[in-house]
Parts: structure tokens; sequence; C-alpha cells
């Protein structure tokens, strides 16, 4: 079995991203590796946090972990280092800008989804409130069963 070193798999894959965009299959044949050996180093690198398509070939197709991984791998970059990175992914700035934003809306709170929440609160506070009643007004504080309509 031949043993490839990460530097050799790393610019392997970096032709599976455009601007080559070619397919596991056109790399393998091109660069005499096994489609599985492709296969299996891109689920390592997905692994690992790196940005590597799936099965879409879009950018704007990509997985959220992916669009996560370029998000985070990018946040310390300066404007024109970010543009260098986009340059080299065939990405656009804009759109990991979008992406970074999509993000830091993931943890702000949506306020319909709030209001959702307290209301499902009151309702099961309510609904607690009467269950607590059924069960102490039998006198005995054994709880019985009763059909609510």
């Amino acid at each position: 079995m031949t043993r490839y070193s990460p530097e050799r798999k790393e610019t392997v894959l970096k032709k599976l991203l455009p601007p080559h965009s070619l397919t596991v299959s056109e790399v393998a044949s091109r660069e005499g590796i096994s489609v599985g050996s492709l296969y299996n180093w891109r689920s390592q690198a997905r692994a690992e946090g790196k940005p590597v398509p799936g099965p879409n070939k879009t950018s704007d197709e990509w997985s959220g972990e992916a669009k996560f991984a370029v998000v985070v791998e990018t946040a310390v970059l300066s404007e024109a280092e970010l543009s260098q990175y986009c340059r080299e992914k065939g990405l656009y700035p804009e759109q990991v800008k979008a992406w970074k934003q999509d993000c830091l809306e993931g943890f702000n709170s949506n306020p319909e989804r709030q209001r959702e929440t307290a209301k499902q609160s009151r309702a099961d506070k309510k609904q607690i409130r009467q269950l607590e009643k059924v069960f102490w007004s039998n006198g005995t504080g054994h709880f019985y069963e009763r059909q609510y309509s």
C-alpha cells in the first residue's frame, strides 16, 4: 500500500476545490490514486474541520459544517488575506461574510421563538396548577384519574 505525505494529500484535495473543481474520479485518474483513497482523504479532512466539497459542486450548496469551517478559518484574516483565501478556494468574500452572519444569527435568539416558548411555558404552568388541584382535592393527597375536556 502506497503512503502519501500530508502535503501531497492536501495538494490533491485542493484540486477538488475551485477554481479546478474536478470530480473525485477525474483527480483519481490524473493523479494515479484510487477513488476510495480520495473519498477517505476527503472524509478525514472534513472531520478535521477543513472546507472540502461534498457531493455538491457549488459553494452555496456546501454543508453547514463546511461553511462554518470556512468562517472559523477566515475569522482572523485581514481583508487582503480574506480576498486571497477566497481566490484560492473559489469563493467570494461576500459569501464568507454572509455565512459568518448566518452563524451569528444562529446564536442570537429569535423573538418569535421566545414568544412561543413563553406561551408554552404559561400553558404548562396552568396545566400543572390544574393537576395539583385535582391531586389535593380528593383530600387524601393521593392522585386519582380525572377526565379533562
